[in-house]
């Protein structure tokens, strides 16, 4: 049986070892099922979790890694992201997250880059997965998500087109038109229960909102197929307003930021739909954000409301991190916080084997060098279907280029 602790795992990298059994031990394991942490092993084989606890049986040939009580959690889970489809958000060559076309139909699915630069800086901070989506537009749909794994094959892993994203909110006209709008596209999603594409398309809504075959076949996915529905809103009376559309159209609605969520937190709560908040939002950024408080979280999770978390910072989905443990710090569960980065996501989302430590699931794991909802923590061990991933990142790069100034010409030290 070999033994190495945490700084032997460059050794590792290079000899390319990945096969083995591996055994991650004495661990202070966060499941990512809402359970309180407690110190155990993880054993790992062929991409899979096969055990989790203490004394497993293990054999001559498992590599064992002493974690020696650090945090372990799943692999962090991004629920809206531009990984992957945003190299520059000011330079437009470098997007592929908008469609001059398509609408409720438009999928980023085969624009993603997995040599993406975003991509290694976000899993050196933890984050293993992300679902990718289009970027907001005046219309209100923006298009369908994809998830990705986030491990830089060039062989693409993930789910295509699994949710649908968009907001109920300020437009350029009427909110009142945006819920029609919205209530129209629903009704055409609907309509191909007992229609065709072409007889849908024919019809003055479907000409007046310039809607392609592809856009109604999306809709009908959402409708019909009970694919996840992520809205943004945040005023009180628009939250009641997706949650009817929820109840007329059997939606399965997730609702996004909810800065007013408080207001009406029974039907919230009563109407079983997850969240996706920013726990950093406490200044409002229009009339409809009026009711932003650093105790959203606190509230939420109280009411036992399932939650995930956003970030402001498109190219740092990591910052998940900080604003959950902000909500920690006002007074959200610390397990219902690790939860909403990991289990929460893969549940709402149905990321089949991914999103917690359980035997069965794949080995997304992340082992800590401090607490991980604090920013100042960093991974030590980030682990991908039990491949153990190097932490080097363009930025990490960059770092070391212009510190390490030895032998070095003048010109890079300043």
């Amino acid at each position: 049986m070999k033994r190495f602790t945490i700084n032997t795992l460059l050794i590792l990298l290079t000899a390319n070892v990945f096969s083995e059994t591996i055994l991650l031990k004495g661990g202070l394991v966060h499941q990512g099922n809402g359970e309180v942490a407690t110190t155990s092993d993880i054993l790992i084989a062929d991409k899979r979790i096969v055990g989790v606890g203490k004394n497993l049986i293990i054999d001559g040939n498992t590599r064992v890694i002493e974690v020696n009580g650090l945090n372990v959690t799943p692999g962090l889970i991004s629920p809206m992201s531009n990984l992957g489809i945003v190299e520059i958000n000011s330079l437009d060559v470098t997007r592929d997250d908008e469609s001059n076309i398509l609408n409720a139909g438009f999928s980023i699915f085969n624009a993603f880059n997995p040599n993406s630069t975003g991509i290694p800086w976000n899993r050196s901070n933890g984050v293993t997965s992300a679902i990718s989506t289009p970027s907001s537009s005046s219309f209100p749909i923006f298009g369908l998500g994809s998830y990705f794994v986030l491990d830089g094959s060039l062989q693409v892993k993930g789910s295509k087109d699994i949710a649908m994203y968009g907001r109920l909110g300020p437009s350029d006209g009427s909110r009142a038109e945006t819920l029609a709008i919205l209530e129209s596209l629903l009704e055409a999603g609907s309509m191909l229960k007992n229609s065709t594409v072409d007889e849908i398309l024919e019809m003055t809504v479907a000409d007046i909102l310039e809607l392609q075959p592809e856009d109604i076949i999306a809709l009908g996915k959402v409708v019909n197929d009970y694919m996840p529905f992520v809205l943004e809103t945040n005023r009180a009376v628009d939250i009641l307003q997706a949650i009817s559309m929820k109840d007329k159209y059997s939606l399965n609605l997730v609702l996004v930021s909810v800065e007013e969520a408080p207001m009406v937190l029974d039907q919230l709560k009563n109407s079983n739909t997850p969240v996706i908040i920013d726990p950093m939002d406490n200044i409002p950024n229009s009339f409809d954000e009026l009711g932003s408080n650093l105790n959203l979280g606190k509230i939420l999770d109280e009411a036992g409301i399932p939650i995930m978390f956003s970030t402001q910072r498109s190219h740092n989905y990591h910052l998940m991190r900080q604003g959950s443990g902000n909500a920690v710090a006002y007074g959200m569960s610390y397990e219902t916080a690790i939860k909403g980065m990991t289990n929460t996501v893969a549940r709402t989302f149905q990321l089949i084997d991914r999103g917690s430590i359980e035997s069965g699931k794949f080995a997304d794991i992340i082992v800590w060098d401090g607490d991980p909802l604090e920013p100042s923590s960093f991974p030590k061990i980030v682990m991908i279907e039990g491949k153990l991933h190097d932490l080097a990142s363009r930025s990490s790069k960059l770092t070391e280029r212009y510190t390490n100034t030895e032998d070095k010409p003048s010109s890079y030290k300043h």
